[in-house]
């Protein structure tokens, strides 16, 4: 079979050899004999050469999409579903016959579903740490579940920011959700976390991870030496990327 005839899916994003998608695609395609799909990564440096992919693979099937171009593809896309489209940022396309590319997230799926079985009556309250296109994914789901939130941010722009240095004893025993949005303990470099006080933290947290490498960052690592429960973003990966796998076959 060519490679055109194959079908083609892939992870569009910039220094993505770490990615997960591609290894679980792949995995995923060997164990269903699915011999005419592939998986491959569409690393690029500008926004502007998506469009140069499309032209090179008449094939391609469905992307999903991850940092930095979550927020970026939106102007290329034809429309968006309802999901993303309130979400405001992209992290599944769907290619449709007549060339039409829609925009889905995937991300608050995953999230939503991994969340739920952990969440107790006192996590009404959460911070959001880091501002990027994954966190509003997370902010969709935490105002879908009725949970109050703030986002934590280096340089706060809004008045559902405040700054890391700004966090009290007071916030931090209120606000027993917090979740990781930022790049901060990815492997390699695995020393660095948020900086929050972690001392605060107690049995009555929960800290939830983006991060899935390594499986216990320094942020969790900290709040379960404090008693808190933990949670890494792994699942959240695999849902959302079988969510995706559905969306394209839809």
């Amino acid at each position: 079979m060519t490679e055109k005839e194959n079908k083609l899916y892939g992870l569009l994003g910039e220094n993505i050899s770490y990615s997960f998608s591609k290894s679980y695609f792949s995995e995923k395609f060997k164990n269903l004999q699915l011999n005419d799909c592939e998986y491959t990564n569409f690393d690029i440096a500008d926004i502007q050469d998506f469009s140069r992919i499309i032209n090179q693979h008449e094939n391609l099937k469905g992307l999903n999409v991850t940092i930095p171009y979550k927020e970026k593809i939106l102007p290329i896309l034809t429309n968006l579903d309802e999901t993303a489209s309130e979400i405001g940022a992209v992290n599944t396309i769907k290619f449709l016959k007549n060339g039409d590319l829609v925009g889905c997230n995937t991300d608050a799926f995953g999230f939503e579903n991994s969340l739920k079985p952990l969440l107790k009556s006192n996590h009404n309250k959460a911070f959001i740490l880091g501002t990027g296109g994954a966190s509003k994914a997370i902010a969709y789901v935490l105002k879908k579940n009725a949970i109050n939130f703030k986002f934590v941010s280096r340089n706060p722009s809004s008045k559902v920011e405040i700054a890391y240095k700004d966090i009290t004893e007071k916030m931090m025993k209120e606000t027993n959700l917090v979740i990781n949005c930022t790049p901060l303990g990815t492997s390699p470099k695995t020393e660095l976390f948020p900086n929050i006080p972690y001392h605060f933290i107690s049995e009555n947290h929960l800290l939830y991870d983006l991060i899935y490498n390594p499986k216990i960052t320094a942020f969790l690592a900290k709040g379960k030496a404090e008693g808190a429960t933990i949670k890494n973003g792994l699942e959240m990966l695999q849902l959302q990327a079988e969510e995706s796998w559905r969306i394209w076959n839809s």
